[in-house]
């Protein structure tokens, strides 16, 4: 069966919240019920062919994948609550049962019984993965543990949800006057009037939502106006997600301890590239330290600008960090991003994605302008192989932000494709401008559409459990950061960063955009290491202080001094999914820059090199070790050396 053979998941066709809210519900529905059914046919009288086992169990996982995958989307973006509400709950249906396979002793007995002997090397290896999944749940534990373990997972799932809804839910905003917020570009200016009421005193309400947050931060010359944004930015989230952290490290500490870890870390580490939970702080002082100099040589030059303004200051704070930041690369390395914007108008940003992208992979995307979607923001497209012209999948763009919508940057799966059973579907889900972007959103639009060309082109595997972005979670993230270089190149960049009359981005503008990118990577590359060592000792540590913990590793680790009365961790999301493992995005850089040494600076089209790495990196999916697949495209095991040349340079 070839890919055009199947067909997208059919959404509700309705704008009506009952609608989706049914379907929804039905997906859950139908999907348990199907799971149940071929697992308790697994349990009872399981087939004598150990392939047939393995592929009855591996579509019981693909239809909860399918209700948790709906869930998860429809509970993060859909703009009803209710739909918000019976989403989530799918999700808690689908890892309460999870939890309850992995922990049934006859089900696994199927497994542990089986012959691996005639099986080929893709079904040994998801054989593997099964009983390991089956051994680090506790399968193996008394009855009392086990009934401990399913109650913890179920209140780690609600956790979970609580902290999510209560991060994408507490908008805070600042009220200023016109005049307050001087050195806002004018397009932005015109969007944020006064609301024109009797009441609003002719101030201007602004956001905490990153297309306001971010250039008020950057931008605006009232220190206050700065100094209040960071505080509302920080403080999102706080106090209510403290005690929901607090029970979610304890939880997970318990939960490791129970299936014979010293700790979550160690827990989690083992199924990631780092294997060891002490290997992650051990690759934190790594970076830190190759970060150093860097850093301290950008900092002295911020230092040395901020003083001009505030002769007797130390250091500079963390609410003037983005400022004065700008004020350095457009006095002394010549790069005004206010001018940058002019060329970065979101359509034909996204117009110009979906071009690169197109002739970097060999792909076409296909409008579906009557396609069902859950918002009118919403677009669709059908991804078809140029080459072939078989469909691969498809994938939505929900690129801009609104009230109860997930507000940061993320690919969600729709559906994970499996050859010959489902196509593959995903999301982007981002929060970015109508207008034009600052560049550093172009990148990340790159970068999150590296993860659905992979979910897509990973989606033609013939397990369910090697489907899409399936690789070990410290590798995810590589694919993704190397496709950024594609939004610095310069002859790429002037396809389609033109402004209004016309005219493409210059390539002398590029470059110095490149050099101000590099300055500020040092002090960048410390806090990011300071959010890493916050996910990792806040797991390991599980402190009865957070801010004050966070506070040590702030001073330890950043670039930026501790801005007094605000508690960042509260809505540091990644605690959640990344739970300990935010050294990951540090870790995939390392590959991700080894992986773009092998493309031709001078043709980052180059068809042959392009397609290799589709072919060894993308598209097997999970099904190889991630550092397998890095080999099978560099020819040789990765190496520390081209991060830390770009690093130092």
């Amino acid at each position: 069966m070839t890919p055009e053979t199947l067909e997208p998941l059919t959404l509700p066709a309705t704008a009506d919240a009952a609608g989706w809210e049914s379907w929804m519900r039905e997906r859950a529905e139908s999907g348990l019920a199907r799971a149940r059914e071929l697992v308790d046919g697994l349990r009872t009288s399981p087939p004598d062919d150990a392939v047939e086992v393995l592929r009855r169990w591996d579509d019981a996982m693909l239809q909860l994948g399918n209700v948790a995958a709906a869930g998860s989307l429809l509970g993060n973006v859909h703009p009803d609550e209710a739909v918000r509400t019976t989403a989530e709950r799918a999700e808690q249906d689908v890892s309460r049962l999870s939890t309850e396979w992995s922990l049934d002793s006859v089900l696994f007995d199927v497994f542990a019984g089986l012959d691996d002997s005639g099986l080929d090397d893709e079904a040994r290896r998801l054989l593997a993965k099964v009983r390991r999944d089956f051994r680090r749940a506790g399968v193996d534990r008394d009855d009392a543990t086990r009934a401990r373990i399913t109650a913890i997972n179920e209140r780690l799932t609600e956790l979970d949800q609580d902290f999510s809804r209560a991060v994408r839910d507490d908008v805070r905003t600042i009220r200023v006057t016109p005049e307050q917020l001087a050195g806002l570009p004018a397009d932005w200016l015109e969007a944020h009037q006064p609301t024109g009421s009797a009441d609003d005193d002719g101030l201007v309400t602004v956001t905490t939502d990153y297309p306001d947050a971010v250039p008020v931060r950057q931008f605006a010359h009232d220190p206050q106006v700065r100094a209040d944004m960071v505080d509302a930015f920080l403080n999102r989230g706080y106090p209510a997600t403290e005690p929901m952290l607090q029970e979610i490290f304890a939880l997970r500490h318990e939960l490791a301890g129970l299936v014979g870890y010293p700790d979550w870390a160690s827990y989690d580490a083992e199924v990631k590239m780092i294997g060891e939970g002490a290997a992650i702080p051990a690759f934190i002082d790594k970076i830190a330290a190759a970060a150093a100099e860097p850093a301290e040589r950008d900092l002295a030059v911020l230092l040395e600008r901020y003083r001009r303004d505030r002769p007797d200051a130390e250091r500079v704070p963390i609410a003037d960090a983005l400022y004065y930041e700008e004020l350095v690369r457009k006095e002394q390395l010549e790069v005004d991003s206010q001018r940058v914007r002019t060329y970065f108008a979101f359509d034909k940003v996204r117009r110009g994605l979906l071009e690169v992208t197109g002739r970097l992979f060999g792909l076409r995307y296909d409008e579906v302008p009557d396609a069902a979607v859950w918002h009118p923001d919403v677009t669709a497209y059908d991804v078809v192989d140029v080459g072939s012209g078989d469909g691969l999948g498809r994938i939505y763009l929900d690129l801009h932000p609104r009230e109860g919508k997930y507000k940061h940057a993320a690919q969600f799966t729709l559906t994970d494709g499996v050859a010959g059973r489902q196509l593959p579907e995903g999301v982007l889900v981002c929060n970015f401008s109508r207008g034009l972007m600052e560049h550093d959103h172009v990148v990340t639009l790159f970068h999150e559409f590296g993860h659905l060309v992979h979910h897509v082109l990973g989606g033609h595997v013939a397990w369910a459990r090697f489907a899409g972005v399936a690789t070990e979670w410290d590798f995810v993230e590589a694919p993704s950061q190397m496709l950024e270089e594609w939004a610095w190149d310069a002859d790429i960049l002037r396809l389609f960063a033109t402004d209004d009359a016309g005219e493409p981005i210059p390539a002398d503008l590029v470059r110095a955009m490149r050099a101000s990118d590099d300055f500020g990577k040092g002090a960048h590359a410390r806090t990011q290491m300071f959010y890493a060592a916050m996910s990792y000792y806040f797991h390991v540590e599980r402190p009865g202080d957070l801010t004050a913990r966070m506070v040590e590793l702030q001073e330890t680790y950043s670039a930026w001094p501790y801005r007094e009365g605000t508690h960042m961790f509260a809505s540091f999301g990644h605690l959640g999914g990344y739970s300990s493992a935010y050294y990951t995005y540090m870790w995939s850089l390392v590959i991700a820059k080894d992986l773009f040494s092998a493309f031709d600076d001078d043709d980052l089209f180059a068809p042959d090199v392009a397609r290799r790495y589709r072919d060894r990196v993308l598209a097997p999916g999970g099904s190889k070790d991630a550092a397998d697949l890095v080999a099978d495209f560099l020819g040789r095991p990765y190496t520390f050396d081209a991060y830390a040349a770009w690093l130092s340079s």
